[in-house]
């Protein structure tokens, strides 16, 4: 008994095989079923094939397991095998210490010290050059422990590699293999490498890293979130695709702070320049304001109202709707253009520090899928590598992607639907809400109550039913872009993680965005005009909305600002919540026993796999994020104010989950974002479009400058709300137009009161163009596709300009990737030289000359090969 418990405490937080010296590079873990005898067999024969291959097996027996069902197969690379696939893989390893100098001779360097980790956590190496692994030149490489040269990381993808090549079950006809069609058919149960101790406290064993518990002291709390991140630390832990993740998430949140400071300057510019606004303070005064009487926003529910009555909204969007507003959209498309053009930079460094120079896309990136071959019963023959090889039919792709294509327009047809009848519930909504407020009974409501408008109330709750409808509809749809992906049977892991990627893009673009765009752009544009209203599809009772005397634009702001902030806050709950609760759920049983009866394979299977689309979910959600505050910015400054706090939290909430609610995932390479580059560009360019369309079209800064350049005598603003606003002559109201009975207020008398204002630029009643455009409203819409031409053109220019200017990867970088090539040729050579002088000298023991094997070659021979 002792020495079983003795047992249990060895292991309990070892990442070794009994023996203690042999380390766990992978775990496989199964339940023995009682009519599995077809899984025996095939578990039987890979694990066979997998100790051919090299690889040494340990078994844990169920009874040893906390649940007594479960058995843990641990898997060993020996030095032979890493050796070997290394070789295979190319993988760079170190030959030399890196001798350029780096130059870090920051200006007050003293003042980012707080914001600074332990050098050893920042830099867990040494930087060297690298070169990649050749087993026949073994001591060319700096190996000081054959047992640590190789790091965990590298040690469990070479495993993985082994393991998804490995058969399990040979035929005639083909072989079947790999480690994924045995976790889907259920031969399995999962697979993953070891974290290499507890998060919470280093690991007893003086031989394991404990890099785990380094992440999370030092990275994966919360309140370290002023710190830099250990990007070294990260990427040799968890390798290169994951550690390009949050070096892309730390970049852009960095970045965030510029564009956040200057969107709370124009902010505050609007909050300080009350005092110069001149037309809301012409909309609130009694002497004008509360003398025009304004035409019912509604058939027969809405009344006239005096146009005072949206005094407060006026002043809220001046908040948002002033020159600022101008400049900050057009410093966003250059902001945009440095973020990428920067982050191409970042890139290009992180390409060279991580060995990703010379990166093409691994084997097993273009590996065929399980599923490919399962479903793919013809064959044919590969011309490349001369085998037969499953293919899909072009018949059956060709139907494939039609059905594929016909679902995706249905989903999208289904999002427009609902954005219609959420538009249809806005129209119907405010004649109710307009009907209830006559009376102003809002005005008990304590602080807020004078706030509230019936196009307030309107906005708000049609925005949030808008934002439910929107994360209902994104919850079923992942699952039909999964499916409908499956049903394609992409033939590699790359094409379906691309296909999927369009599919899941395209759908939250449209889901996400679609209502801003109505708001933006549709709202309030065509509204006719007293007498001749334009009703939703023309024969409904719907008539179409008008904008507040203040603008659209506020309502854009409400719009961005619930669904924005409603996604990101659910969005972090849901990230931190749901594993967390599986987590504590699946692990229940064995909290309640002692730890040395807790294995370290048991408590990561007791984590949530990280799948090969986990950091998929990761990016869309901060692309989806990026659009936020690039489309939409002119109507809301302080977006990317809200984006950099969200992502302050979300790099530790990702941090968090990865260190202690996930198994650790097998290391990949990825020496760029992939597609989401291109994404990330085509988003740019669409921002310069919709932030000068929103300018021109849904702000009032055109029509105001139109008018106090060419309309007003002294060049201000005075006259300008009574110059905007168009007269109707009340008798020309239909029977389906004119308010009921009691609807009007008590001040409104129809014997005295005979006109009413609208916003629009048209004749008055008699005149002999009557109701239509005014020669104002055509220099107004010359002078809006004048702005958005030259806003396009100047932002367009400078984003090119820029492009052009900073070059993607910096000249330092190009410096050290020669002198790296250099130096690999230049030692090569010279190991060469070395070993035939004492290949030679071996033979020739008789002669007492140094043999002249190219004795005196110039270096510029090996410089002008290498470059």
């Amino acid at each position: 008994m002792e020495e079983e418990v003795d047992k249990h405490q060895k292991s309990k937080d070892s990442v070794f095989f009994r023996d203690g010296k042999k380390r766990i590079d992978f775990v496989l873990s199964y339940v023995d079923d009682r009519d599995g005898e077809r899984k025996q067999e095939r578990r039987r024969e890979y694990e066979a094939n997998l100790q051919k291959a090299g690889l040494e097996l340990e078994t844990e027996d169920k009874s040893e397991s906390d649940d007594r069902k479960t058995y843990f197969v641990k898997i060993h690379a020996p030095w032979e095998v890493l050796a070997t696939y290394a070789d295979v893989l190319k993988i760079k390893v170190p030959f030399k210490e890196n001798d350029i100098p780096v130059h870090q001779d920051i200006p007050m360097d003293w003042l980012f010290t707080p914001f600074r980790l332990p050098d050893h956590i920042m830099n867990p190496e040494p930087d060297y050059f690298t070169s990649p692994f050749n087993k026949g030149k073994i001591d060319f490489f700096l190996i000081d422990d054959k047992e640590t040269f190789f790091p965990p990381s590298v040690r469990n993808r070479i495993v993985y590699y082994i393991l998804a090549r490995c058969p399990y079950h040979k035929t005639d006809r083909e072989d079947k293999k790999g480690i994924k069609r045995l976790l889907n058919n259920g031969t399995y149960g999962s697979a993953f490498p070891l974290h290499d101790s507890r998060y919470w406290k280093p690991s007893r064993d003086s031989n394991s890293e404990s890099e785990r518990f380094n992440l999370y002291t030092h990275w994966a709390q919360f309140f370290s979130f002023f710190k830099e991140q250990p990007l070294n630390l990260i990427r040799k832990y968890y390798g290169e695709k994951i550690g390009i993740y949050f070096a892309w998430l730390g970049f852009y949140t960095e970045m965030l702070f510029f564009a956040a400071v200057v969107g709370l300057i124009c902010f505050l510019y609007g909050l300080f320049t009350f005092d110069d606004n001149v037309w809301s303070k012409e909309i609130c005064s009694e002497e004008i304001g509360g003398n025009i009487i304004m035409c019912p926003l509604c058939d027969k529910k809405c009344g006239y109202w005096k146009l005072n009555s949206t005094c407060n909204s006026s002043w809220q969007s001046h908040m948002f709707d002033n020159v600022g507003t101008v400049f900050f959209a057009i410093f966003m498309g250059i902001w945009v253009t440095l973020f990428l053009e920067f982050w191409k930079r970042r890139q290009a460094r992180l390409e060279y520090e991580w060995d990703l120079v010379d990166f093409e896309e691994e084997q097993q990136q273009l590996q065929l899928r399980p599923e490919y071959e399962t479903k793919c019963t013809s064959r044919r023959l590969n011309r490349v590598t001369q085998e037969m090889e499953p293919y899909l039919p072009v018949t059956s792709q060709c139907a494939r992607t039609f059905l594929s294509g016909a679902t995706v327009i249905f989903w999208i047809s289904l999002i427009i639907a609902c954005i219609i009848g959420v538009i249809a519930y806005r129209l119907a909504v405010y004649a109710a809400f307009a009907s209830i407020m006559k009376d102003s009974p809002t005005n008990n409501i304590h602080m807020v109550g004078s706030l509230i408008t019936p196009q307030l109330a309107t906005s708000v709750t049609a925005s949030c039913i808008n934002f439910v409808i929107i994360m209902i509809l994104n919850l079923m749809y992942e699952r039909v872009a999964i499916w409908i992906t499956d049903m394609e049977i992409p033939k590699t892991h790359l094409e379906y993680e691309n296909k999927l990627t369009v599919k899941m893009f395209l759908f939250q673009f449209v889901n996400y965005y679609s209502s801003c765009f109505y708001v933006a752009f549709f709202k309030g544009k065509f509204v006719g005009h007293p007498g001749d209203y334009i009703y939703m599809f023309g024969w409904s009772k719907l008539r179409n909305e008008e904008c507040d005397p203040g603008g659209c634009l506020i309502e854009l702001t409400t719009q961005l600002v619930i669904v924005m902030s409603g996604k990101q806050v659910w969005g972090n709950v849901q990230e931190a919540l749901v594993p967390w609760v599986m987590n504590r759920w699946g692990s229940r049983k064995a909290r309640s026993h002692p730890e040395s009866r807790y294995s370290r394979w048991e408590q990561d299977h007791d984590l949530q796999n990280f799948g090969h689309l986990g950091l998929f979910y990761e990016y869309l959600e901060m692309v989806i994020q990026f659009g936020f505050i690039t489309l939409f910015v002119a109507s809301f400054p302080l977006a990317p104010l809200l984006a950099l706090l969200n992502n302050i939290i979300e790099v530790r909430v990702d941090a968090w989950k990865f260190t202690t609610q996930f198994r650790r995932p097998v290391a990949s390479k990825a020496h760029s974002i992939g597609a989401w580059q291109e994404i990330l560009n085509g988003v740019a360019v669409l921002s310069v479009v919709t932030n000068a369309f929103i300018v021109a079209f849904t702000s009032d800064m055109i029509p105001r400058l139109v008018y106090m350049y060419a309309y007003s005598n002294d060049l201000s603003m005075k006259g300008y709300i009574n110059n905007s606003l168009s007269v109707f002559n009340i008798s020309g109201f239909s029977k389906d137009n004119r308010p009921e009975d009691g609807e009007s207020p008590e001040w409104f008398n129809s014997s005295v009161i005979t006109t009413c204002r609208y916003r629009d630029y048209r004749y008055p009643s008699g005149h002999e163009k009557e109701y239509s455009h005014t020669m104002q409203f055509w220099h107004i819409l010359a002078a809006k596709l004048a702005f958005i031409i030259i806003m396009e053109h100047v932002a367009f220019m400078v984003k090119f300009f820029v492009a052009w200017m900073i070059p993607d990867v910096p000249s330092e970088v190009k410096a050290r990737i020669k002198r790296e090539r250099y130096l690999i040729q230049e030692y090569l050579h010279n190991y060469e030289v070395e070993k035939l002088k004492i290949q030679l000298s071996q033979r020739n023991d008789d002669c007492c000359c140094t043999p002249m094997i190219y004795p005196d070659i110039s270096r510029h021979v090996v410089l002008s090969e290498c470059l």
